[in-house]
């Protein structure tokens, strides 16, 4: 499952002068607009049985009215863990997961207005059938978990009916057991994926040793936060930040026309397929060397080795990324398991005599820019610009890019068993091309370019995915 990279983490890493330089660049007041919404409180909402959705639910919801069997939206993972598990622990841990966050009770309705709201239920019973596999050979035991993981994967979620979260156990022989775990991305993100991994690990502990999990309270839930951004941006910060996006953006929508093997379908579904390749060491340290020269980050000149890629690949001279962030830039959200994550549109602008050097100074302004204006749903810049809509193409951006860095440090905590995680690969391509960057805790960094398997083929990406090294 796919985690969210937040420059406003950076920040702090920068020396005393390179934070000057960000400082002037943002103007002051920017920079004072992100410190005081990062300290604002959320409220608790009034009604608390339900709640509108978020701008990024509501489109979640278009989506799944459109298409209710789609799987593109499904976050799905798991892990493997050998040795003595205690399948009564886990179970109550999960259920404590679920009676903690609201977000794992909601569902979703129309309201007699015709606009859709969030369902809190009180009380949700956590499911976890235990399929036991360890009596089959090899060959039938591998075919029956690749059967099974399929299978809960690829169900279909009731957004009207829920539950939102499944879980399933696959125990593979005598100690070794296999947690799948799938949620629909409407009531969860790449964060929420990290913080459920952290707090079934502190659960499951404390369930152990017999003790009471002691995790930090929760001051709001997200639909606490879905109203409070509905009535921040009516009250006119949505318009502000508006503005400098239709600046950055322009009037004009191109759409970005890679080279394909095949033609297009017009619906624009595709099955997913990647290639990885691993950074060299030496290209890494000089990345971060030049990064830290200009004030930017390692994601930053990343994502300049991708508008460059596409620009050789395109010739195109205007391009637009979508570039997703955590959005959780109030204390108070945190902690909170939900939908939050937001998509920026980062536009580049390169021709032949651009430099490597001046195209990641644009990326890393643009980067900035867009952070101090983060709020923004992508929902409402979409309606805003109003770019041409078509089943084919997604509207303002057409291929992705996610820095992902990998915390692992709670696999370490579960007591009597060794813990691995388990990913799975997308079966559904969001975009018809994504480049994931994922940054290890030892340094090491792996390029993926998950993509459309109907239209590239597998040597043509391979291809790419060497240019992008180069």
């Amino acid at each position: 499952m796919p985690e969210l990279h937040d420059i406003s983490e950076r920040r702090a890493s920068l020396s005393a002068e390179q934070r000057a330089r960000l400082k002037e660049r943002l103007r002051g007041a920017s920079a004072g607009m992100l410190q005081q919404t990062g300290t604002s409180a959320i409220p608790p909402r009034p009604h608390r049985g339900r709640a509108p959705l978020s701008f990024a639910q509501r489109r979640q919801w278009f989506l799944w009215k459109l298409d209710p069997a789609r799987t593109a939206y499904h976050l799905s993972g798991g892990l493997v863990l050998c040795g003595q598990l205690d399948t009564d622990a886990l179970r109550a841990s999960l259920q404590a997961l679920v009676d903690r966050h609201e977000s794992l009770r909601t569902v979703f309705r129309e309201a007699g207005d015709g606009e859709a709201e969030q369902v809190i239920r009180e009380a949700v019973e956590v499911a976890l059938p235990c399929i036991d596999l360890s009596t089959l050979d090899a060959d039938a035991r591998d075919a029956a978990i690749r059967r099974e993981e399929h299978r809960i994967r690829a169900e279909p979620f009731d957004l009207a009916r829920g539950p939102l979260m499944r879980a399933a156990l696959l125990k593979t022989d005598a100690r070794t057991h296999r947690l799948l775990v799938v949620m629909h991305h409407i009531v969860s993100d790449g964060w929420s994926v990290q913080l459920t991994l952290d707090e079934l690990a502190a659960l499951y502990a404390a369930r152990v040793h017999g003790q009471a999990a002691v995790l930090p309270a929760l001051p709001v839930q997200y639909a606490d936060y879905a109203v409070w951004q509905n009535q921040w941006l009516d009250g006119g910060e949505g318009e502000r930040q508006l503005v400098w996006w239709r600046d950055q953006l322009g009037t004009g929508q191109p759409v970005i026309s890679l080279q394909t093997d095949r033609p297009r379908n017009a619906d624009g579904r595709y099955g997913s397929a990647r290639v990885t390749v691993a950074l060299p060491g030496d290209t890494l340290d000089r990345l971060r060397q030049s990064a830290a020269s200009e004030g930017a980050t390692l994601f930053m000149a990343l994502l300049a080795g991708f508008n460059a890629l596409l620009f050789r690949h395109t010739g195109q001279t205007d391009a637009r990324v979508g570039v997703p962030i955590a959005n959780r830039n109030r204390a108070d959200t945190a902690g909170v398991v939900g939908f939050f994550v937001n998509t920026q549109v980062l536009r580049s602008q390169i021709d032949a005599r651009t430099t490597l050097a001046q195209l990641l100074v644009q990326t890393r302004n643009t980067a900035i820019g867009a952070q101090t204006h983060q709020d923004l749903p992508f929902e409402q810049l979409v309606g805003a610009l109003r770019p041409e809509r078509s089943l084919s193409a997604n509207p303002l951006f057409q291929v992705m890019f996610n820095h992902v860095r990998r915390d692992h440090r709670s696999l370490a905590e579960w007591p009597g068993v060794s813990v691995e995680r388990l990913d799975f690969e997308e079966e559904d391509a969001q975009f018809e091309l994504t480049l994931q960057t994922l940054e290890f805790e030892d340094g090491r960094v792996e390029a993926s370019f998950l993509y459309a398997a109907q239209l590239f083929d597998r040597e043509t990406v391979e291809r790419m995915a060497g240019h992008y090294v180069a």
